[in-house]
């Protein structure tokens, strides 16, 4: 197939009738948020194709067909930061990945309108267009065919963001998302959450709200079975989600018909207030910040949150170490421990919870933008459910820019367990696409394309 030129076009409704155009490579987005008006230049820049972790899952293995599908925030060639979202995959059994299919120019620069993937039973492709914020529409998009990135319908247009779509055979859909309403402390609008549901994706519930307090929340989820938990924190004034905090943790077995702690207390909900049933820790109390990254379960089901604690918002070693740690429920109480420090807040990783270790695979060295986001990737193992970390492997070094973002595919295969982008936090930059299997083996998504499908090439 020969490539479209990605400057002549606007892929909406109507226009999802015919196949998608296929991109000539592999090349994420680049996005800033917040000068800082120091050396630092932002308070978090850089390669952004698979931010924000409050985006799940950007990545699906399905083993019917032995592919792992993921969507990116791409860009148009000739630019860095001109959003449109992408749609792949990596094919298991031929090691190769096609061009990948340009699904939606989202008019805007601003990767916080990331798209996000969920696969139903029959195999059917779902790609949730989030918007940041109320001026830009969010969309729904459904494979024409299973298991196929070649053509898309437009199933809805509405209004939401930081999605997380997740699908559950038997239930259908439970759709954890935000919405921006006023918080009632002055001026502006928070960040609450929610959740909608749907038996097919085509007809959903009313939206219904699960937290709203101070300023609002950023949240992390993930499943277990047919249960899905969230993890998320509070944004207190002045500073809202500046001065992010606390750490909270309910779980639904049922779809969103009913909420628990994680002690299986039954909790009603909305949350409108800061001290609640669902409180993990008072970090406000201790004045930290909490920078939500990850959420898996052990082998019982019980949940492990991981999540970063930090003096302050702005980049820099002024707020001292930053340090990884995660929460586990051992069927009483939480338990918190520390897996590392990194330099930066939004230094994101990944939580992989595995018979015989743990691992988390993040950026935690310096990499060579030192005190910006990301840096090189690092793997972090734990023998004994976090009890004690130890760092077992780097897997990128000799970079030209910081990496970032790691990202844990949904039910992944050994052959593909992380996906992540590189970019300079400092200025505008290219930036690649990373994955890599569970030996530890990294691989770059080809940048430009000669065929219609071509092997990755491995860097590590």
């Amino acid at each position: 197939m020969v490539p479209m030129r990605l400057s002549v076009f606007l892929l909406c409704s109507a226009a999802l009738a015919q196949p998608l155009p296929r991109d000539t490579g592999y090349r994420g987005i680049w996005y800033f948020n917040q000068p800082s008006g120091d050396q630092y230049v932002y308070k978090y820049s850089g390669g952004f194709a698979t931010y924000p972790q409050q985006h799940a899952p950007i990545a699906v293995y399905a083993p019917r067909v032995r592919k792992t599908f993921f969507v990116y925030g791409g860009t148009v060639p000739g630019k860095y930061n001109q959003l449109v979202h992408m749609v792949s995959y990596y094919d298991h059994a031929t090691g190769r990945v096609p061009r990948p299919a340009v699904l939606l120019d989202k008019q805007t620069g601003d990767a916080h309108d990331n798209p996000t993937l969920a696969i139903d039973a029959q195999g059917y492709l779902w790609v949730f267009s989030s918007a940041h914020g109320t001026s830009r529409p969010s969309f729904i998009h459904r494979s024409r065919r299973p298991y196929s990135i070649d053509e898309f319908e437009l199933v809805s247009k509405a209004n939401f963001s930081y999605t997380q779509p997740w699908y559950l055979p038997g239930s259908g859909f439970l759709f954890l998302h935000t919405r921006y309403q006023s918080h009632g402390l002055g001026a502006g609008t928070g960040r609450a959450l929610y959740w909608m549901t749907s038996p097919d994706g085509r007809q959903w519930s009313e939206p219904h709200l699960l937290a709203f307090a101070l300023m609002g929340h950023y949240q992390v989820s993930w499943p277990h079975g047919n249960k899905v938990g969230t993890a998320f924190n509070v944004h207190p004034p002045p500073l809202g989600l500046n001065q992010r905090t606390n750490l909270y943790y309910l779980e639904t077995p049922d779809a969103g018909q009913t909420w628990r702690t994680a002690a299986g207390e039954q909790v009603a909900v909305p949350l409108r207030t800061e001290s609640n049933a669902a409180l993990v820790h008072d970090y406000r109390a201790d004045g930290q910040l909490v920078y939500l990254k990850d959420l898996q379960y052990d082998a019982a089901g019980r949940p492990v949150i991981l999540f970063l604690t930090s003096k302050g918002y702005e980049s820099g070693p002024a707020q001292g170490a930053r340090t990884l740690q995660t929460a586990h429920w051992r069927g009483s109480a939480w338990q918190i421990r520390k897996v590392a420090e990194t330099d930066h807040n939004y230094d994101h990783g990944s939580l992989y919870i595995e018979p015989r270790r743990w691992r988390v695979i993040a950026p935690t060295a310096p990499g060579p933008q030192p005190f910006s986001t990301g840096g090189d990737i690092e793997e972090w193992v734990s023998p004994d459910e976090g009890k004690t970390w130890t760092r077992a492997a780097r897997w990128t070094k000799n970079s030209l820019y910081n990496h970032t973002y790691v990202r844990r595919p949904l039910n992944a295969d050994p052959g593909f367990i992380a996906l992540w982008a590189d970019g300079n936090p400092l200025k505008p930059s290219e930036s690649s696409l990373y994955f890599a299997d569970s030996r530890g083996r990294v691989f770059q998504l080809p940048p430009a394309m000669k065929s219609d499908t071509e092997k990755p090439r491995r860097i590590r």
